[in-house]
């Protein structure tokens, strides 16, 4: 009986063990999911090729460019070119790249794109852009290109002159025009030869023209900005002449999944039953 009693206590010490290993490996990882879903990466980590918006636990700044929270946020830096796939082309564009940030708290979205340009002008103007539905598009306006048929994009356009964002859609040049319903909303702030611009809008809006922000689901973006300048009277870049990107990846984090903590509490109170049934039973085996 002795012999049996110390085989259980060697067994019950080993399973003990093993659970508190289990427990050692299981919970980094869990903790590791739910930091990805809703913190930056550490400070000093790389950017990314992609643009991720952080769920954040306030209301996110949809109309301050300059508040403390976008410095909470890692950023990403996408090299910008003149275009040059369509009338009238740029041959050299101002603006050569551009820092975005972005902030979600499950209903809005906010998203600050940060760039270089010498000047403040009237006509300094960005946009960002979207596809809609599951038919690829071209960066250019949805523009039907060799090997691409062409789909529709949503287009958020800021301009300094009205300091307001107007909500665009367009399938291919010279097909892009204001929607009925606006959704965007933008502000920008220049300062020592950086802008600074937010756009902020609902993640659904329930409009068949917009791209609806699912968090989670990745999907497509890309950029364009114009400097305003007047250069022998006129505007430097205007309509197809500007700076812009190709397309990149874009998603909204979604909120942590934490359902990993119930089952290892589960499995905490079943062990804990179990060693207490076999001690239990020991003991009256014991005492026999």
């Amino acid at each position: 009986m002795v012999d049996r009693y110390e085989n259980m206590k060697h067994w019950l010490t080993s399973f003990r063990t093993g659970l508190c290993l289990t427990l050692m490996c299981v919970l980094p990882v869990s903790l590791a999911g739910s930091v990805y879903a809703s913190d930056p990466p550490p400070e000093g980590a790389p950017a990314s090729v992609s643009v991720r918006v952080y769920l954040s636990e306030g209301a996110v700044p949809i109309d301050d460019p300059q508040s403390s929270a976008w410095d909470s946020v890692a950023e990403s830096e996408f090299n910008l070119s003149p275009q040059v796939h369509w009338p009238d082309r740029l041959q050299e564009a101002t603006v050569k790249k551009v820092k975005v940030r972005g902030l979600h708290d499950g209903q809005n979205i906010a998203i600050r794109v940060e760039y270089q340009d010498p000047t403040q002008d009237d006509a300094d103007a960005a946009a960002l852009e979207f596809m809609v539905g599951d038919q690829k598009a071209h960066f250019a306006h949805g523009q039907e290109m060799l090997l691409v048929e062409g789909g529709p994009v949503n287009i958020w356009y800021w301009k300094n002159e009205t300091g307001t964002a107007t909500d665009m859609s367009a399938k291919g040049f010279k097909t892009i025009k204001p929607q009925a319903q606006q959704d965007v909303s933008a502000k920008g702030v220049w300062e020592n030869g950086t802008w600074k611009v937010v756009f902020s809008r609902p993640l659904e809006t329930g409009d068949e023209q917009d791209i609806q922000i699912n968090p989670g689901i990745w999907t497509s973006v890309a950029f364009a900005f114009w400097d305003g300048k007047l250069v022998d009277g006129s505007v430097k870049e205007k309509g197809s002449q500007k700076a812009v990107s190709s397309w990149w990846s874009f998603r909204a984090e979604p909120e942590p999944d934490n359902s990993i903590f119930g089952y290892v509490v589960l499995g905490l109170l079943i062990a804990a039953a179990f060693e207490f049934f076999l001690v239990r039973k020991l003991r009256k085996g014991q005492a026999v």
